[in-house]
């Protein structure tokens, strides 16, 4: 593992609400137990940046995964936004390229004005409901293109990765202990894995060297989403 991590940090919970009442209600219910909420492109596009604000008036931390992926300048200028906003972590796409990229790491630096205040910066890879890459021209197997993208996105100085269980090894292998590894395509033994594809258990996880799962609808969805919190933090404990 990269850098100390507390269980409590460890597990991500994504934030999928429609309204600011329900994202707030999740975030009251789960507060003590987990730091950091992640907003996606949905509860983003719905709610705006009014979440954000709403997750740190609760004292949790943003994981703002919007996964950015266009031209270097436009991606660099969202990212510096994003910067201000607070958010301890967002995504970019690591297929965006060596410049966009390096962009992306420049405008974060600037907008916090150091290193340690930077979010992390967290490439993606490929994504966890795709099999194969060959329809959109990727010749590449999924995990060989997976490692290749960790590389970049090491080289042109991003904090880590998003990557599906099935390759934390690989990566962990490449990289080293200093790269983090978020994963999502974590999913709890017995539920149904809906639209992913690449995914494994929370233990199977944590046990593989990934620094944080991101969940949802397993938990967002369960009857008792704060018991299912407890239960997976205790397992990876």
């Amino acid at each position: 593992m990269s850098e100390h991590v507390s269980n409590k940090d460890r597990l991500i919970v994504a934030l999928l609400a429609d309204t600011m009442t329900e994202a707030e209600r999740m975030v009251k219910l789960l507060k003590n137990d987990i730091h950091t909420f992640e907003i996606g492109l949905p509860t983003y596009t719905a709610l705006g940046p009014d979440v954000i604000a709403m997750v740190h008036q609760n004292g949790c931390k943003v994981f703002l995964d919007l996964k950015y992926h266009d031209i270097p300048s436009t991606v660099a200028l969202a990212v510096s936004h994003a910067t201000k906003l607070g958010v301890a972590m967002l995504t970019v796409h690591a297929a965006g390229g060596q410049e966009m990229l390096e962009r992306v790491v420049d405008a974060a630096l600037a907008a916090a004005g150091n290193r340690e205040k930077m979010p992390r910066l967290i490439a993606v890879t490929v994504l966890t409901s795709m099999e194969s890459l060959g329809d959109i021209g990727v010749q590449f197997e999924v995990r060989e293109q997976v490692v290749r993208l960790a590389k970049l996105a090491q080289r042109t100085g991003c904090h880590g990765v998003l990557a599906s269980p099935l390759e934390i090894k690989r990566i962990r292998h490449v990289c080293g202990d200093d790269f983090l590894i978020v994963t999502p395509g974590v999913r709890l033994i017995g539920s149904e894995a809906q639209d992913q594809r690449r995914i494994a258990s929370p233990v199977m996880a944590i046990s593989a060297g990934a620094d944080y799962l991101v969940i949802g609808r397993p938990i967002i969805q369960a009857k008792d989403p704060q018991a299912v919190v407890r239960q997976i933090l205790q397992e990876i404990s």
